[in-house]
């Protein structure tokens, strides 16, 4: 019966030491997780920029200005029509007349028009000293060309003027101001492929219109 007490004094011990070696790797195993935890955390946010080489960076020193050169011509205002420069030149002036079509009677278009030949254009230049008036028949396709009957200035040139005169069909005789028929057409000048010996000028188209249409 005396070896009771010390059989219970050793079991106790022995109890108390299972208990403080289980309570150490518990304390070990609580210090080991806030770093495992702290080590998730970091990951969770991975760098923004992925590790490499170091950026490249230009030279500091930005290229000087660029030399300054002044227009050597100073813009100006778009092309415009130009005359030939003022001194005497042969003046050729060239046209097309139509017949207008019933169809569109009245209104100021082509369509439908026929070339009319043998239709009568006149040439007039009011300049006070030396006033020019010449006329032109048109062919089968109903163009015209003529030269003036001396050579002008180009301040003369802006003083003349074409006019419709006749049409030699009875069914298509009437004259309209189309660009300018009867109330006369500014010459426009041509700029040629190639050199002419005369200073081309364009006028018209020109039309006449039937005098009866049958529907």
């Amino acid at each position: 019966m005396g070896y009771v007490p010390l059989i219970f004094k050793a079991f106790v011990a022995l109890q108390l030491s299972l208990l403080f070696m289980c309570s150490f790797a518990l304390a070990d195993e609580v210090s080991l997780e806030p770093e495992g935890v702290e080590t998730l955390r970091y990951w969770a946010h991975p760098p923004a920029h992925a590790p490499g080489h170091a950026p490249y960076h230009p030279p500091s020193h930005a290229p000087g200005p660029a030399p300054s050169h002044p227009p050597s011509h100073v813009p100006g205002h778009g092309p415009r029509h130009h005359y030939p420069r003022r001194s005497l030149v042969v003046v050729a002036v060239q046209g097309v007349v139509f017949c207008k079509s019933c169809k569109y009677l009245g209104i100021d278009t082509l369509l439908g028009a026929s070339p009319l030949n043998g239709s009568v254009v006149r040439l007039e230049c009011n300049n006070r000293r030396h006033p020019v008036s010449k006329e032109a028949t048109t062919d089968k396709n109903g163009y015209f060309f003529m030269l003036a009957p001396k050579k002008m200035t180009t301040y003369e040139v802006r003083k003349c003027k074409v006019f419709l005169v006749s049409s030699p069909l009875e069914s298509c005789k009437k004259p309209t101001d189309l660009h300018g028929g009867t109330s006369g057409a500014m010459l426009m000048p041509e700029e040629p492929r190639f050199p002419l010996p005369f200073a081309l000028f364009t006028v018209g188209p020109f039309a006449f219109a039937p005098t009866k249409c049958y529907h």
